[in-house]
């Protein structure tokens, strides 16, 4: 078994003039890595092989474009945990980025326990996302004080319309969630696709059942800087998913004709981005400075960096509230954050994650502050 190094000692062992910054092959990546080149930083992708071209070919560096400086081929992403390639990554004085694809190739154990690799931010942080752990998001999102779905804690208990968030039997990160509003709806749903071979007995038992909230649909997207002790705004969006996106765009009686042959999916495509009304900002500074409170709380260090509070703006009694219906720990799937105006209030012209995310490894390494950023 690889033994964990103490990250705060290798983190300063590291050369500062020739940091390199690391990232998985996807989700994320070349968001990152176009941030780190602007600010003057070496990149490498770690890429799978049959999934490499978008590194290796199209956005390479070459000539003046491209952002990704040299990529390692493994045959899975889960081999990055292998000792050579730790050594690799370390003798290339590496921080490396977490994202969801970070996560959803590995077991959590490895990444806290084996990969002797600094990462900006959390690493402990990033299984609260699963809603079966201890402490996950919504013992902290109680625990902040920001409201979200009321949790249906049987399926006997449906007396609402409510979403089932349950996972693919192929593919255990994405969602075949389903909705219903009686116990009986739910078990025919929930018959269909088990009959189907959609989902699993096991993860249906796992499943989390939420009250489904009518509201305007949006991601708010942060960054805590531990440098500044200060929260920005990094933008809104909402999302784009498949196929759930096409049918909502059908007429009500074609979708009821369509809906005879197949199943709702709300699988992730993309995102859209989303402007908010200077009214609400205040509130969303509000729940995003109670989180980063909580985890510092509750989970320390806390947040470092990027993560997102993603919902939907319900207007109950006259007031408008944000309900969120899952957290982000790390980096949020979408680099059109920029597009929206938040950051660009504050630095004179919208930023994206990446940017945003070299901007404090950079400033971090000037203050000397380097090891108060990685985990």
């Amino acid at each position: 078994m690889i033994k964990r190094m103490d990250i705060q000692t290798l983190v300063n062992s590291y050369d500062e003039d020739s940091i390199t910054i690391g990232v998985l092959g996807g989700h994320s990546g070349l968001d990152v890595c176009r941030g780190a080149k602007k600010h003057g930083f070496s990149t490498l992708a770690v890429c799978q092989k049959g999934r490499e071209k978008t590194y290796t070919r199209y956005y390479k560096t070459r000539e003046g474009k491209g952002c990704i400086d040299e990529t390692i081929l493994l045959d899975k992403f889960s081999d990055i945990t292998k000792p050579a390639v730790q050594k690799e990554l370390r003798e290339k004085n590496t921080i490396f980025i977490h994202n969801r694809y970070f996560w959803v190739y590995f077991d959590f154990k490895d990444i806290e326990n084996t990969f002797n690799v600094p990462i900006f931010g959390t690493r402990s942080m990033l299984k609260l996302e699963e809603r079966d752990v201890p402490k996950n998001q919504y013992y902290l999102l109680e625990k902040a004080g920001i409201r979200f779905p009321k949790i249906i804690t049987s399926p006997k208990d449906i007396d609402r319309l409510v979403i089932v968030k349950v996972n693919e039997a192929i593919r255990g990160y994405e969602r075949a969630f389903f909705y219903a509003t009686t116990y009986d709806d739910y078990k025919k749903k929930a018959s269909e696709l088990l009959n189907k071979k959609m989902i699993t007995k096991e993860a249906l038992d796992k499943a989390v059942i939420e009250e489904y909230v009518i509201g305007a649909q949006v991601n708010f997207n942060y960054f805590y800087s531990v440098i500044d002790d200060e929260l920005e705004i990094m933008g809104t969006d909402t999302r784009r998913q498949t196929n759930l996106d096409g049918l909502i765009r059908l007429p009500a009686n074609e979708q009821l004709e369509v809906l005879k042959y197949l199943n709702p999916k709300i699988i992730e495509t993309g995102h859209i981005a989303a402007t908010t009304k200077e009214s609400i900002i205040e509130k969303i500074f509000d729940i995003g400075e109670k989180f980063v409170k909580t985890t510092k709380k509750e989970c320390p260090p806390g947040i470092i960096g990027p993560f997102a509070l993603q919902g939907a703006i319900a207007a109950d009694k006259g007031k408008e509230e944000m309900v969120v219906f899952d957290v982000s720990m790390r980096i949020p799937g979408s680099p059109l954050t920029r597009f929206t105006p938040h950051s660009g209030y504050l630095y004179g012209e919208s930023i994206s994650y990446g940017e945003r995310i070299a901007m404090e490894i950079k400033k971090a390494i000037k203050a000397g502050r380097l090891g108060d950023i990685v985990t």
